[in-house]
């Protein structure tokens, strides 16, 4: 089994503001329909986006991007799950001028571990512990979403209805081996509604991390 996710990238970033950027990001869910995003700040966010480690350097992530007004509109319909009018949420994510699709493929991963210096010559998923293919592509999409931010812009990870998922495919033409763990919007940031979610605060982290034996609250020395 793979020790873990693989940082197969040669190149070093240079420094940011890590702790600003991390505190600020939330999920954004509308935007000024007014105000595209740049062609070169999406660039940097895609660039951002594939520097996400990777089990085996397997990069077997795909993105798609959709910024045509009709485009949107044709994922819009295809990934609706109910008839009738949109609700608070989807009117306000309607308004994203970006809409980047985050597919994995798996049998990136299966080919690459088949590979004589890994050896899992019979291709079996069942070995990996957990689906690195999407894990890697959620780290990929978290990039981007900590990248809009350091930009001056909003994202938001949603998914889509499992009973909608073969409709996306068809509707864009992506083959039927990729799979879609989920979709970040993009886009300058409008004044939206706070997620009655986040009342429940953050979990403290004596709550959340142990210290050498599970149930064991961890504290700063």
């Amino acid at each position: 089994m793979p020790a873990g996710p693989e940082d197969g990238g040669a190149c070093q970033a240079g420094p940011v503001e890590y702790s600003q950027v991390v505190h600020a990001r939330r999920m954004v869910r509308a935007y000024d329909p007014d105000r595209p995003v740049p062609a070169e700040v999406l660039q940097r966010l895609l660039a951002a986006a594939v520097r996400a480690p990777s089990a085996g350097f397997s990069q077997g992530w795909d993105f798609l991007v959709l910024e045509r007004p009709a485009d949107r509109d044709a994922f819009w319909t295809a990934a609706a799950d109910r008839p009738g009018p949109p609700d608070r949420w989807l009117t306000g994510m309607r308004t994203a001028p970006v809409l980047v699709l985050c597919l994995s493929e798996p049998g990136r991963y299966l080919d690459r571990y088949a590979e004589p210096d890994k050896g899992w010559t019979d291709r079996d998923p069942s070995r990996w512990p957990v689906p690195y293919w999407d894990v890697d592509t959620g780290m990929a999409a978290l990039l981007l979403l900590l990248g809009a931010v350091d930009e001056g812009l909003g994202g938001c990870f949603f998914g889509v209805p499992a009973t909608r998922h073969d409709a996306v495919r068809e509707a864009f033409g992506v083959p039927g081996d990729r799979r879609l763990v989920g979709v970040v919007s993009v886009g300058h940031p409008a004044a939206d509604h706070r997620s009655p979610s986040l009342r429940r605060g953050c979990r403290p982290l004596p709550e959340v991390v142990h210290a050498g034996r599970f149930g064991q609250g961890w504290t700063s020395s």
